[in-house]
């Protein structure tokens, strides 16, 4: 499995937002689509660019909540892998979002690197790109680090080597999906 992937959202997509997963390398490796037109975000992954092989679903529970949940489900087998929960309060100053395991405990936390800059971005500039560290167990396991570009959003997703087993990449995609569809709307 790779370590290292960059999340693009193509910025001008006429029927639902769409994002497409690359390696290392820069080959394509896994492709997403946002629905339109839905009330409740429902983000799709899938194994090729034909989009007929859907490997994952991510869902929000609810149509507007200041502190969203999002599960994440293998569709293969319909088991729920996790959820990913957004802090409200705290995601007002700074994005903070709870991994969650299947069975809904805390796993892990994403949150934005950097305070004062989670300000500016907010109040004066979105042109400081954003930076996420995922913390689990007192450790970073792997960081999310955005690049500017004014016209495809990208992230990228490094997990650290070392990190283990611990957060499963489904969950970690997962996270840096929902960041760039989700938290990208916002400035």
């Amino acid at each position: 499995m790779h370590q290292h992937f960059e999340v693009r959202k193509q910025i001008l997509s006429l029927v639902g937002a769409k994002i497409d997963i690359f390696d290392r390398d820069g080959t394509p490796v896994l492709y997403s689509q946002m629905k339109a037109f839905k009330l409740k975000e429902d983000i799709r992954l899938y194994a090729d660019d034909t989009m007929q092989e859907e490997l994952i679903t991510i869902q929000a529970r609810s149509v507007i909540d200041f502190s969203a949940t999002y599960d994440v489900v293998d569709t293969a087998s319909g088991t729920k892998i996790g959820c990913l929960r957004r802090k409200g309060m705290k995601s007002i100053l700074k994005d903070e979002w709870t991994i969650l395991d299947a069975n809904e405990s805390e796993i892990a936390l994403v949150k934005e690197d950097n305070a004062f800059f989670a300000l500016l971005r907010r109040f004066l500039t979105n042109l400081i790109p954003q930076h996420y560290i995922v913390e689990m167990n007192g450790s970073t396991v792997a960081e999310f680090k955005q690049n500017f570009n004014p016209f495809v959003q990208k992230l990228n997703l490094d997990f650290f080597a070392g990190s283990g087993d611990g957060l499963d990449r489904r969950l970690g995609l997962a996270a840096a999906i929902l960041l760039i569809a989700v938290e990208g709307n916002q400035g």
